[in-house]
């Protein structure tokens, strides 16, 4: 199977059976689907977290697709920060242009992270590679990611645990908006902590 063919197969309808199908396995569809996103990006982000918000209940779906979000983010940064050190990259990187935008990522990198962990749909690969090229600090990283995480996975959660309650009533995303919006604020105060 192809790509194309995985990506066409991946509606909601047929992830929900498929996750329901493999039910008796526990927790590792609900975990590995969201954990293979950081290593096939086009996956979709926002139909999976649903899926497993609708099959497993809207806390054990967000507790699942959160653990593996972060566990592939985990995985993806790991690797990377550990190929930085070779002798080619190493080279690449003492290039002034280069230097120039690694010293404004090296500053910036929580920040980033954390803001660009809270959309559902993204380049997650690129966001982690490009912490782990940076050098960015597993501790630092690691929060930036638990917590832009929880609060996109949450937000998707939420949502498609019971879609059709959004659908008749739309105002409810006030609700979510709100919570992201909050989530905003208290990251602000996080990233003053850890990047000092």
């Amino acid at each position: 199977m192809g790509l194309s063919e995985l990506l066409s197969y991946m509606t909601e309808e047929n992830l929900a059976m498929l996750v329901d199908k493999y039910r008796s396995l526990g927790p590792l569809p609900g975990l590995l689907l969201p954990f293979m996103k950081s290593f096939i990006p086009p996956l979709p982000t926002l139909v999976i977290i649903s899926v497993n918000a609708a099959v497993y209940g809207l806390w054990l779906g967000f507790l699942y697709s959160w653990i593996g979000i972060v566990g592939g983010c985990l995985v993806t940064f790991a690797i990377v920060k550990k190929v930085a050190g070779h002798p080619y990259l190493v080279r690449w990187s003492q290039k002034p242009k280069v230097q120039k935008s690694l010293v404004w990522a090296r500053r910036q990198a929580f920040n980033y992270v954390f803001l660009l962990s809270l959309f559902p749909v993204g380049p997650f690969v690129v966001i982690n590679m490009a912490a782990g090229l940076v050098g960015m600090r597993f501790r630092s990283f690691l929060v930036a990611v638990l917590a832009g995480k929880a609060v996109m996975v949450m937000s998707v959660s939420f949502i498609g645990y019971d879609i059709h309650r959004f659908i008749e009533n739309p105002a409810r995303l006030i609700y979510v908006v709100l919570f992201v919006g909050a989530s905003m604020v208290i990251s602000k105060r996080i990233e003053k902590r850890f990047s000092h």
